[in-house]
């Protein structure tokens, strides 16, 4: 340590929000460069290497061959397959000095992509899988909790390629086994759950989460086995409900009512139900968003989803992808004095406001598209605006009154909803998203002329697969979940040494004896930091050893004059005395127990 590379910190960074992000910059395993960008420092490079060792051996295992692009990208490609656009501020775009468009690869599909077409022209080069330990670049609008969500960060991506869909399906079933294998050997509780494509495009798609309270990604799970992200949940979509026998809608004085609070208590206060009291329930809240697509064009459109419920605007993108969505400003509602604020309701918006023969989206269009929850099917009753201030529209019945464009899935959903499988309530929870496995299909291979002959001799585009993990966001996610208050606690197999070996105390003979045990512990292939700072007192070296975090302390000190050494087991606190001449067997000893288990 007197020549480490290494610098620890007594106090958290006045930026570093989570636990992960405080420790690694405390013990000097990385050090901020800019938002959301960081320097490797030598521990952080050891543990990433043995993150990367794992992943590639998996990879390598699965039949996966290794290459490696170029972060630096040109723009034609990406024009090609739109994402270009459709990556919108995400995208690190510059020019070189002659003026040519470049970016700064946030994935590689298309080079991936590319790069088979150049080389390979029949279906007996497939089936094929290739990867790539990579960094890569998003340009996150708010870079946070360090190395679990930054600009700049290592992925490892994988692309499949086969002549069909059955060899697709079955290089999918392959990534997903070596995924298992990898989260397993790294000791990461994880959950498979089903996930939406978003821009990368495709059919199946299916997320590793690590449960943590600290992550940013809800999922649902029930008790039959149903999990998925929030974003992919849909609703069981309830029957129609008769309507013959519903009166007709009535328009009522609601004074002073733009939340539906105060629509729910002025409807029971008011108009009193015989059966019941009115809930939130009976209501139709329309909600005014404002979409933005890649190309920058805003609009608005309006979803409606039963008052009990808010919109999830997460969901909400998901369905909308590539555009981005937001609340509705006042700008926006000015553009549409229509919008009557806190009483908007169907009259206006969707197929009841169009005039007779004009189509959705067509150029005579100048309704704002309406979108409903599912669970608005035909025949429900509600409570809505009457696009009048203090009004609202009472027995406005789905399927007679109004109907929408169509249905969206883009309300909150709440522990206790049923799963869409019957299998049960649902229950939420947090993770922290570190691999991610789509079925791409024909996307890019179409966009990029990816074709080969296949056994008939005819031109056949390839299908393709689209496999990642978040190389530094597991790391991050291990610092995470193995610390304690005084530092990290790595598990032997990620660790930046598997043992510390500490000299305390001012006698040469204390150097020389813990000298003497990191000579031998390395000797049998153990891999040690000795801390050898002579004039470091014994307190400073005892925190610095514990923020750092190595599986075993080793302590030469006092109890050399007895022959003993004090061996400590990082991760459980624990301590005890042993033998100096039987030091090295046993501290290798436990290091191999702990390497296998």
């Amino acid at each position: 340590m007197s020549t480490l590379f290494l610098r620890t910190l007594r106090e958290d960074p006045s930026e570093a929000e989570v636990a992960s992000h405080k420790l690694l910059l405390r013990a000097g395993y990385i050090r901020r460069a800019a938002p959301g960008i960081y320097s490797w420092l030598p521990l952080g490079l050891r543990v990433l290497a043995k993150v990367e060792a794992v992943v590639r051996e998996e990879m390598e295992r699965s039949g996966s061959q290794e290459v490696h692009f170029p972060a630096l990208l040109p723009r034609e490609p990406y024009e090609a397959t739109g994402r270009w656009e459709e990556y919108g501020p995400n995208l690190f775009r510059l020019a070189d000095r002659k003026g040519t468009d470049m970016l700064l690869a946030p994935t590689h599909e298309e080079m991936f992509t590319l790069l088979v077409k150049d080389l390979y022209s029949s279906y007996k080069d497939l089936p094929l899988s290739l990867f790539q330990i990579q960094t890569k670049y998003r340009d996150e609008a708010r870079p946070r909790a360090g190395l679990l969500r930054g600009r700049e960060f290592i992925m490892k991506d994988a692309y499949s390629f086969d002549i069909d869909d059955a060899g697709l399906e079955a290089s999918y079933e392959t990534q997903r086994e070596a995924y298992i294998r990898i989260f397993d050997r790294l000791g990461l509780e994880y959950v498979i759950v089903a996930a939406t494509s978003g821009a990368m495009g495709g059919s199946r798609s299916e997320e590793f989460l690590a449960p943590t309270a600290i992550g940013e990604d809800t999922y649902v799970r029930s008790p039959g086995g149903y999990a998925a992200n929030v974003e992919a949940v849909t609703t069981p979509v309830p029957d129609a409900v008769p309507f013959d026998d519903a009166p007709a809608a009535h328009v009522e004085d609601t004074p002073d009512t733009p939340t539906i609070d105060t629509l729910v208590a002025a409807a029971n206060a008011r108009y009193p139900r015989a059966d019941r009291e009115w809930t939130a329930a009976d209501t139709l809240k329309n909600v005014v968003i404002a979409a933005t697509n890649p190309a920058g064009e805003r609009g608005v459109l309006v979803v409606g989803v039963p008052g009990d419920r808010d919109v999830d605007l997460t969901r909400l993108e998901a369905a909308l992808a590539p555009a981005t969505v937001e609340p509705a400003t006042d700008d926006d509602l000015k553009a549409h004095p229509e919008l009557v604020k806190g009483y908007i309701g169907p009259g206006v918006l969707g197929p009841q406001a169009r005039p007779e023969g004009v189509e959705f989206l067509s150029e005579d269009d100048a309704t704002i598209p309406y979108m409903l929850d599912p669970r608005i099917v035909p025949g429900t009753r509600w409570i809505t605006g009457a696009n009048e201030h203090g009004k609202h529209v009472f027995d406005l019945v789905a399927g007679r009154d109004f109907v929408g464009d169509g249905t969206i899935e883009a309300a909150e959903v709440r522990a206790g909803d049923p799963a869409p499988d019957g299998s049960g309530p649902l229950e939420l929870a947090r993770g922290v998203e570190i691999g991610h496995i789509f079925q791409l299909g024909r996307k890019y291979a179409e966009a990029l002329d990816l074709k080969v002959l296949d056994v008939n001799g005819k031109q056949q585009v390839v299908t393709m697969g689209s496999y990642g993990i978040g190389v530094t966001r597991v790391l991050a996610l291990l610092a995470e979940l193995n610390h304690d208050e005084l530092g990290l606690t790595w598990p032997a197999h990620v660790a930046p040494v598997q043992v510390h070996v500490v000299a305390t105390g001012k006698d040469q003979d204390v150097f020389d004896a813990a000298l003497g045990l990191a000579e031998g512990l390395e000797s049998a292939g153990v891999e040690v930091l000795y801390d050898d700072r002579p004039k470091v007192s014994p307190g400073v070296k005892f925190k610095d050893a514990e923020l750092i975090g190595a599986p075993f302390i080793l302590v030469a000190g006092r109890g050399l004059a007895e022959g003993l050494v004090e061996l400590k087991t990082r991760a459980t606190g624990e301590s005890e005395n042993i033998p100096v001449t039987d030091a090295g067997a046993e501290v290798a000893r436990r290091v191999a127990a702990a390497l296998e288990g």
